[in-house]
């Protein structure tokens, strides 16, 4: 008889729902019953929610992440003849959205222990043409923000913090998002805070840069019909908002939790020859993935799915390698932090709702990989 072998999900959507359907379906009830489908109050209500719980004067909800970074270096007017820089060890949006604008993304390599942006190799980077930087928090973990305001400030650049796999992480007890001059989430259902549908927001202390996204977002109009910009239509629907607002209450208890199955991880895994999380001090991480690092990485998520788990690569090809921008010029070794990590990560299951039991044989089945190797 052949064994039944259980599956671990690399993240359980369904496990969640379970626990707050009830109050799920009663805010999507009220939004339908009041035939209030697209902005309304029960956006405004969600955006003054979120601003207070990241502690900023302004939110303006958006359709999604991607549309959050993009509107924001829109409003700043950064365009064709620009450069911005980003890291190449992240989602392709952060990118994107400079191209898009017509402008040049300038990727600097990632610190080896953390996967953000080396701020050691940030000012090297700046040019003349240079108008803003976009650090990304990766994977949960908060990135080194007093270093880059402080060259921004020096260069008189834009910081549009790329907090979409971040929300609710701190820095020196400042939410992410809170301490450039935008921050950007996304509510992908996946991420921490995720809806059920796509969904982004824009935080920011600006009250003019709020003032301009919030026109971008109806297609550059206000009031209505009366058009002063080229704009978008990139709107958060209501029936996102009441879900993430019902979700809003709990972020922190999830995240606690992932933090706690996080250092359950690393206790557990610690003296195997793999790269665990490096969490810088002053810093809470929301672990959105928990990432780690062996040269073994493909072979052991070969492992990993003949006994039923699940594992992900983040992110397989770094954004200078893509083949979209080959005509920037970057060559193989041009970023090797980047290629290496490229190489050598993968996500473990994690998730608020991860048992105990299906943690302890996902680490049981990692260290019997490992021994197997002779390690």
């Amino acid at each position: 008889m052949q064994k039944v072998i259980k599956q671990i999900q690399l993240l359980d959507l369904k496990a969640q729902y379970q626990m707050i359907k009830e109050e799920i379906k009663i805010a999507i009830d009220e939004v339908l019953e009041s035939g209030n489908y697209i902005m309304g109050p029960t956006v405004k209500k969600f955006e003054e929610s979120l601003a207070e719980y990241c502690g900023v004067k302004y939110a303006i909800g958006v359709a999604n992440g991607t549309d959050a970074l993009l509107l924001t270096l829109d409003a700043l007017e950064i365009g064709p003849g620009d450069e911005v820089i980003t890291t190449p060890f992240t989602f392709f949006a952060s990118a994107e959205v400079v191209s898009q604008l017509g402008a040049t993304p300038v990727f600097v390599d990632i610190d080896p222990d953390t996967y953000n942006l080396d701020v050691t190799k940030l000012e090297a980077a700046i040019t003349s043409k240079t108008k803003a930087i976009i650090p990304v928090h990766i994977f949960g973990q908060p990135t080194d923000m007093d270093e880059i305001m402080e060259i921004a400030n020096k260069y008189n650049l834009y910081v549009v913090e790329d907090a979409c796999q971040a929300i609710g992480a701190t820095y020196k007890g400042k939410k992410v998002g809170s301490i450039g001059n935008a921050g950007c989430f996304s509510f992908f259902p996946t991420k921490n805070l995720g809806g059920y549908g796509d969904g982004g927001i824009i935080v920011t202390n600006d009250e003019e840069l709020a003032r301009k996204v919030q026109i971008l977002r109806v297609h550059g109009s206000y009031p209505k019909y009366y058009h002063s910009m080229i704009g978008y239509n990139s709107r958060l629907d209501a029936l996102q908002a009441a879900t993430l607002q019902v979700k809003l209450k709990y972020i922190d208890q999830w995240n606690q939790k992932r933090r706690e199955k996080a250092d359950f991880y690393s206790q557990s895994l610690k003296g195997l020859p793999i790269q665990l999380p490096f969490i810088k001090a002053e810093r809470e991480a929301v672990y959105h993935l928990y990432i780690i690092q062996t040269e073994y990485r493909d072979e052991l998520i070969q492992y990993l799915k003949e006994n039923g788990i699940s594992s992900g690569i983040y992110y397989p090809v770094p954004l200078h390698r893509q083949e979209v921008y080959a005509d920037l010029g970057y060559k193989a070794g041009s970023l090797p932090e980047s290629e290496k990590a490229a190489l050598g990560t993968l996500a473990l299951p994690l998730y608020p709702e991860l048992t105990t039991e299906d943690q302890e044989h996902v680490i049981s089945v990692v260290k019997e990989f490992f021994a197997r190797k002779g390690n």
